[in-house]
């Protein structure tokens, strides 16, 4: 098997089968019959420009939107058939800003959807020190802090372990290290480019940034315009001869070393 290459199932944890999406259901076409099927523990990361789709399809999968036509199946029940509530905690969602409570602590922001599934306080605990270790938060030292103490880096390690507190089988990220300096940016995506190799999560990463998808993806899907444009490993991707794949290979920083892409 390819080093970069999810492993396969004969059950999808995510898929789209021929969705369309119009804004309020007769508006302008945001999404048109777009089907993708993505395996447990496969990193997906959806790559495109601004208004290509990207978010409009983390937001079908927990049921903020619902689709014009067609379906959207988590793991193997389309959202139309789930209750939003179980649908939407069986999910973890981490965005740009993070959206923690500014008046909770770190560790009650973590502590939140395990202590809406009536986790007992003993257990949370211990959970949420494990988390914050795992996102290298020093328990000690963070977990009493209240959001405006910390760094914006410290903030999306933060909204990671708060996406991860209930153990979700699925991860939605939109862009969440869009808003860092480079330098935190990139230890980040190191970070959590190992941290996903180590939990096995289906995670579905909304990014614009080309350098973030090599770094990070199994696979990456290219939208342009509510349609899939390409679908392929990142070592593919490179070589694909498609003009809206080549304008973001032009946005590479021309003389910046490629990622090493055989390390997945």
């Amino acid at each position: 098997m390819n080093a970069k290459t999810a492993p396969t199932s004969t059950q999808a944890s995510i898929e789209f089968r021929s969705v369309t999406y119009r804004i309020n259901g007769t508006g302008r076409e945001v999404l048109s019959q777009f089907s993708l099927a993505i395996p447990p523990a496969e990193t997906l990361v959806l790559l495109g420009r601004s208004g290509s789709g990207k978010t409009t399809l983390l937001k079908l999968v927990n049921g903020l939107l619902t689709p014009t036509a067609g379906q959207v199946l988590v793991q193997g029940r389309s959202t139309f058939d789930w209750d939003l509530v179980r649908l939407r905690r069986g999910i973890g969602y981490v965005i740009q800003e993070t959206g923690l409570f500014p008046h909770l602590s770190v560790a009650e922001n973590v502590a939140l959807v395990p202590s809406l599934e009536k986790w007992d306080s003993e257990r949370t605990a211990r959970r949420v020190q494990e988390l914050l270790a795992l996102v290298g938060l020093e328990p000690g030292e963070f977990a009493d802090r209240h959001p405006r103490q910390l760094s914006g880096g410290q903030r999306q390690r933060v909204g990671i372990a708060r996406a991860l507190a209930a153990d979700p089988p699925i991860l939605l990220m939109d862009e969440p290290f869009g808003a860092l300096d480079p330098v935190t940016r990139a230890q980040l995506q190191r970070e959590f480019h190992s941290l996903a190799r180590r939990l096995g999560k289906t995670i579905m990463f909304v990014s614009h940034d080309l350098s973030e998808a090599l770094v990070l993806a199994n696979r990456i899907a290219l939208l342009k315009d509510g349609r899939m444009v390409s679908l392929a490993t990142p070592e593919e991707f490179m070589q694909l001869d498609d003009p809206e794949v080549r304008a973001f290979a032009s946005s590479l920083v021309p003389g910046r070393a490629l990622p090493n892409l055989g390390c997945h």
